[in-house]
């Protein structure tokens, strides 16, 4: 289920999505070393978790390819929240399961709305809820 693509390492900007030690994460920040008399340009790259928060850094040449997740947006309906967790039920497959809901959404996710996840690697990521 886990859906990766490959990119070029000096192509990245800020706001890209990657995978570093086998956790999505989007880029915060990107410096990129001129070549030297004898190799290449060096990509100093940084980024932080989408789900855990926590900041990751690599260097690695410019040509070499690093990978990046493909996301999947769906939507959902809400069936029944639990404290921090929200019961969904998918849009198109009818598949229910637990996602948990982010501190940023809290209050906003009621029973019966649309909300918008993404599959992101094998976790599901609630993103936005949908105004009727």
């Amino acid at each position: 289920m886990a859906d990766i693509k490959h990119k070029d390492a000096g192509s990245l900007q800020k706001g890209n999505y990657v995978v570093m030690e086998g956790a999505a994460c989007i880029v915060t920040d990107v410096k990129i070393s001129r070549p030297g008399k004898h190799g290449h340009a060096k990509v100093n790259l940084t980024a932080v978790g989408m789900l855990d928060g926590k900041k990751r850094n690599t260097v690695m040449p410019g040509h070499d390819s690093i990978e990046v997740p493909v996301i999947d947006k769906r939507n959902a309906q809400v069936l029944s929240i639990n404290a921090n967790k929200a019961n969904v039920m998918d849009s198109e497959t009818y598949e229910t399961f637990d996602v948990v809901i982010p501190t940023e959404l809290e209050g906003q996710v009621v029973e019966e709305a649309t909300v918008v996840y993404w599959i992101v690697l094998n976790d599901r990521v609630l993103k936005q809820v949908k105004s009727e």
